[in-house]
């Protein structure tokens, strides 16, 4: 007998037919013996048409800007989660499984004051726990939970795949079940990519990186728990049958093993290539090298919730002036340019130049750590393609390379080739 949260998406509760069969998922759990927790998402586009109507009511309601309360923002978008976790409670109930829904302030699943994008600070699964030993299912609602104001707080999209790591933590689970519409982690993106392979297992390390790199298979948050934790997680499909062969296989189930390094005994020097798109870039010219400029540029743009990332420095001969260049979503672009010129008196730069519609793509692997040339590789493969690169930027297990939009499909091939992850 294992103890077992299994954690199911938008897509995979879209509508009743869906519930139905995560219902059949579930159940399959529960006749093999094991001990069961479900974290579900809101039905697909329930959480979109909910922002979508407190982004409108302050207009409607007559206010010049739609300002509004983000402590009501989560009073409403966290009523997706509560419908889906009932409506799954009942769809098991009447297959004869004990079961019932749970919000999370019921649990409690503690939270930190952020509203919209709180943080987990702790959760109690002894109660949970308790009910297991009852036989019970514990159905509960994703994506939430409660804040030191007594008030609901939400975690940010994709929230519902950091809740199930953290009960699953929580609750000291076997193996956390991330059920989607994909069959596992691949390669790349196979709709690039056809040739894309799904991995058996990945390292949390490597997952990590993927995440934050633009694989959409799972949010940050949740790998970095899952990490911190030593949860065993897979990615599962949805859409198999639930009675398919080895659907129940506790050892071996189809899908992806996001597990500790030491659980994989060959690995491979390059485990993936992820990439994103509508990245821009930002380069402030001629700025004054001294001590405090950098933290005069980053500190107020994390202060406006821009995220930077590729960052490149150039010094001038006499080290007197430099040149910084750095990378930030297409989206928070005239943001940060605004940001930029309110501190151009404290930075003392020339000029600021900026060009949007880059990509970054990335080529990650634990293996890298003990391979000389894996760098190279990559640099010679896209100048055989004439792919201009723009920025570069490595870590132990990663590198990063900016280059224009209109290749980034074209550079991931490119690179799963040259690693050979097109092969079985």
């Amino acid at each position: 007998m294992a103890r077992i949260v299994m954690k199911f998406g938008g897509s995979s509760v879209a509508d009743l037919d869906r519930i139905r069969n995560v219902a059949r998922h579930v159940k399959r759990e529960v006749d093999a013996g094991h001990q069961v927790a479900v974290v579900v998402s809101a039905m697909a586009g329930k959480t979109n048409e909910l922002v979508g109507w407190v982004q409108a009511m302050p207009m409607v309601a007559g206010a010049s800007a739609p300002l509004y309360d983000a402590r009501e923002y989560d009073a409403i978008v966290a009523s997706g989660e509560q419908v889906t976790s009932g409506l799954l409670a009942i769809a098991l109930q009447s297959m004869g499984v004990d079961a019932r829904s749970w919000q999370g302030w019921q649990i409690p699943v503690k939270t930190d004051n952020a509203h919209a994008a709180a943080r987990i600070l702790e959760i109690d699964g002894s109660e949970l726990i308790r009910r297991f030993e009852m036989g019970q299912v514990a159905v509960v609602a994703g994506f939430q939970g409660i804040s030191p104001d007594n008030r609901l707080a939400t975690l940010g999209r994709g929230g519902s795949d950091t809740s199930a790591v953290a009960i699953a933590a929580a609750v000291k689970a076997d193996r956390c079940d991330i059920y989607t519409d994909v069959d596992g982690v691949y390669t790349t993106d196979p709709r690039i990519e056809p040739k894309a392979r799904r991995m058996k297992k990945i390292a949390f390390e490597e997952m990590l990186e993927m995440a934050s790199l633009g694989a959409k298979v799972l949010q940050v948050r949740s790998v970095e728990l899952a990490m911190v934790h030593k949860v065993r997680t897979f990615v599962r499909s949805s859409f198999v049958d639930p009675d398919a062969p080895g659907m129940g296989d506790l050892i071996d189930p189809p899908g992806t093993l996001i597990c500790d390094e030491e659980e994989i005994v060959e690995q491979e020097v390059v485990t993936g290539i992820a990439y994103a798109k509508d990245e821009a870039q930002i380069s402030l010219r001629r700025l004054a090298d001294r001590p405090g400029v950098s933290a005069a540029i980053f500190g107020p743009l994390a202060d406006a919730y821009i995220n930077v990332d590729m960052i490149v420095q150039n010094i001038s001969e006499d080290g007197s002036r430099t040149d910084m260049t750095f990378t930030v979503p297409t989206s928070d672009a005239e943001k940060a340019l605004a940001v930029l010129e309110g501190q151009k008196q404290v930075v003392g730069y020339d000029v600021v130049q900026s060009e949007s519609g880059l990509a970054k793509v990335s080529v990650i692997g634990i293996g890298m750590r003990s391979h000389a040339g894996v760098a190279a590789t990559a640099f010679k493969a896209l100048a055989e393609k004439s792919i201009n690169i723009k920025a570069i930027t490595t870590s132990e297990i990663k590198i990063s390379i900016l280059i224009d939009g209109a290749y980034a499909e074209l550079a991931v091939r490119t690179l799963h080739s040259v690693y050979g992850l097109d092969k079985s």
